[in-house]
């Protein structure tokens, strides 16, 4: 099975290599990029390194004849710093005036301490130098700078492996993101939630480069399915971004409507909800337009794959997400509730661009759809669906996505699971779910969130910003499966952002009644919180909502809307 599922995902990355390729000639002419230098914020190991505190130090930014403070470093000396938070970018290394020529220096970055002290293609080692370098030699001049590629680390080890001394003035990480103001915020009386809510943010701005990547070290790549827990996000925290439409439409431009995007029969129907959702987001009706003629083309390539009421996809991997890979009638429910949502989805985009054919085709086949009811098989994966679908009742699958508390979430479905629980009314329990299931990887250490994590892991796992104990269990060097085992485990995947959009769509509780929030409802959900604030961004300005509990138990609110949106009941 591991194998079928590497050579399903080594396809998908072929038919995407040669445009990917090309894209490289595209600069970065985004105003909003910045560049910024981070020292490290602590040294976690060393081995035969003299005045390592000298990295720890403020650097100038240039190199100088006379420097005194230095790191000095000899053959077999090795040093492992941490930059205090996940970042994409690249290592810089700063040498004074020592010997004659470059040196050459192996830097090894991770996501963890565990892979920044692994090797690549040792015997048992899961780390990789797949999409982006993590373990390379770079030669450092005298008197000046050298860097590694951009990658996504939090830490660097650095080793001489030539007799020879490095006297190093600076290590430094260099970040670069899309400077961009945080137009939505939450904050709320538990503050492990508005941790989290950052968090899911801040993974996602790390994967806003030159597209909607889904990791900035492994898979950095338009995962269009991968996306659409992303686009939510985004919309909620930034507004709407070009880079957005920018990675549609790449997957548009190189998939033919009768193709699948990524080679995943679920993703071209994960892009047909974007853009509904985008649509109803930003009000963006001119963008909604230009797909419609691939939109109309892709409907009928879905039903053709319609077998009477029930779904028959053939021709690309069927796929929900990995923890369910293997279970064939969990992806069959999935895809049923998923082919249903676009048909859906697919008649009111239809209405919206007065396509009477297309909105008919569409409530046709949605019709049928309904009349088959898959079973959940109590997987939580399907339950969600199901609920949000239509298709399942709201209180049994969430009993089912309750059960037996975080085990069996997904970080990429763990937001459909989120919104299955708020349909049936459970705010309370899905924020309990919010806490415990990605509060723990806070608490292991993580400051982005991860592929995937299987909670049954967390109570054996040692943090990942520390060494790891002799017979401890590593949660990123044992952990993982299928595609993304040990080290090659992506810990920033902008899927995993759910909870920011959740919490921000249901605690604070706006939601856009007309497309891009002409009008809106205002209807908090607090659970067992005293209070919560934040914003909301929207084409018109910012929605600024505020509740609290008075001392009855009534929730009071305070809004105050920007100019062309209004407030129904």
């Amino acid at each position: 099975m591991k194998k079928s599922v590497i050579a399903f995902a080594a396809m998908a990355l072929f038919a995407l290599t040669g445009s990917l390729s090309s894209a490289q000639d595209v600069e970065r002419k985004d105003a909003d990029f910045v560049t910024e230098y981070l020292k490290p914020t602590r040294i976690v190991w060393e081995s035969g390194v003299e005045n390592s505190s000298a990295v720890l130090s403020h650097y100038a930014g240039q190199a100088a004849l006379s420097e005194k403070n230095v790191m000095v470093m000899k053959k077999g000396s090795a040093i492992l710093v941490d930059f205090g938070k996940e970042i994409q970018g690249r290592v810089q290394i700063v040498r004074s005036l020592t010997g004659n020529g470059p040196i050459t220096v192996r830097v090894r970055m991770g996501e963890s301490v565990g892979e920044a002290m692994s090797d690549v293609n040792a015997k048992g080692a899961t780390a990789t130098n797949d999409h982006a370098m993590r373990d390379l030699h770079i030669q450092v001049p005298s008197l000046g700078v050298a860097e590694t590629n951009r990658s996504g680390f939090r830490f660097a080890r650095i080793d001489v492996e030539d007799d020879v001394e490095l006297n190093v003035v600076a290590i430094r990480a260099v970040s670069e993101y899309r400077d961009l103001p945080y137009l939505g915020t939450f904050s709320c009386s538990n503050d492990r939630l508005n941790q989290i809510w950052k968090t899911g943010a801040y993974t996602v701005q790390l994967n806003m480069q030159e597209y909607v990547w889904d990791g900035i070290k492994r898979d950095r790549l338009v995962w269009i399915g991968d996306m659409h827990p992303e686009v939510t996000t985004i919309t909620t925290v930034f507004g709407e971004q070009p880079v957005v439409k920018k990675s549609l439409d790449f997957i548009r431009d190189i998939t033919a409507p009768d193709e699948w995007m990524n080679g995943y029969i679920t993703y071209s129907m994960w892009w047909l909800l974007i853009q509904r959702d985008l649509y109803r987001y930003t009000g963006n009706l001119d963008y909604l337009k230009q797909q419609h003629d691939y939109i109309s083309k892709l409907l009928d390539h879905i039903r053709e794959n319609i077998d009477g009421d029930k779904e028959n996809f053939k021709g690309g991997v069927r796929f929900i997400d990995w923890p369910t890979f293997s279970k064939r009638d969990v992806i069959h429910a999935g895809l049923q509730c998923v082919a249903l949502m676009s048909m859906e989805a697919g008649a009111e985009i239809a209405r919206v661009l007065g396509d009477s054919q297309m909105e008919s085709s569409c409530q046709q086949t949605a019709s049928k759809l309904r009349n088959y009811v898959p079973d959940s098989g109590g997987n939580k994966q399907a339950a969600a669906l199901l609920s949000i679908s239509g298709l399942g009742d709201p209180e049994a699958c969430a009993r089912t996505i309750l059960n037996d508390g975080p085990n069996g979430f997904s970080t990429f479905f763990g937001y459909y699971m989120l919104e299955a629980l708020a349909k049936a009314g459970k705010y309370e329990e899905a924020m309990k779910m919010i806490s415990d299931y990605w509060g723990a990887m806070i608490d292991l250490g993580a400051t982005t969130f991860w592929e995937d994590l299987e909670y049954s892991q967390v109570a054996k796992a040692s943090r990942i910003d520390e060494l790891v104990p002799e017979g401890a269990y590593d949660i990123h060097g044992d952990g993982g499966a299928y595609c993304y085992v040990g080290y090659r485990h992506s810990y920033c995947h902008g899927w995993a952002s759910g909870p920011t959009s959740w919490l921000s769509q249901h605690v604070l509780g706006v939601k856009a009644v007309e497309p891009g929030y002409a009008k809106v409802k205002i209807e908090p959900h607090l659970g067992d919180l005293e209070w919560a604030e934040g914003t909301v961004p929207t084409p018109y300005g910012v929605i600024k909502v505020s509740h609290k509990k008075g001392a009855d138990g009534k929730v009071i609110t305070n809004i105050s809307l920007p100019k062309g949106v209004k407030k129904v009941k």
